[in-house]
């Protein structure tokens, strides 16, 4: 048995984007657990609205970058100093991963492959 929902990996992987692109653009590494609580996101039109909201965060985020010397820049993240190369390549890393165990249960549950976009 794993521990959360297909969807809940989902909204996790989207949380992770969010807190880092967050914490880029305003130095605020607020943890978006509680906007993303089942109360919170209880219907397919919340969710829609959230993965909307973490898009634009994630866009803003890139408009911060004009070079690829930007991403030697160090930054405040949350526990020390680090590059921001770093700190997107580990945010990349844990969501991927987050993502991948909600197609795993998918593919458990349905038996389906994710389809390709």
């Amino acid at each position: 048995m794993t521990p959360f929902s297909c969807g809940e990996y989902l909204l996790r992987s989207a949380g992770k984007v969010e807190m880092t692109f967050g914490g880029i653009t305003t130095r605020l590494w607020d943890d978006p657990f509680e906007w993303t609580l089942p109360e919170k996101l209880a219907t397919l039109a919340a969710v829609a609205q959230y993965l909307d909201e973490v898009e634009s965060t994630r866009m803003k985020g890139f408009r911060f970058f004009t070079s690829d010397d930007d991403l030697r820049r160090e930054i405040p993240a949350p526990e020390k100093i680090r590059p921001l190369a770093e700190i997107l390549f580990d945010t990349l890393s844990e969501a991927s991963h987050l993502q991948g165990r909600a197609f795993a249960i998918f593919q458990t549950i349905t038996g389906d492959k994710v389809p390709r976009l």
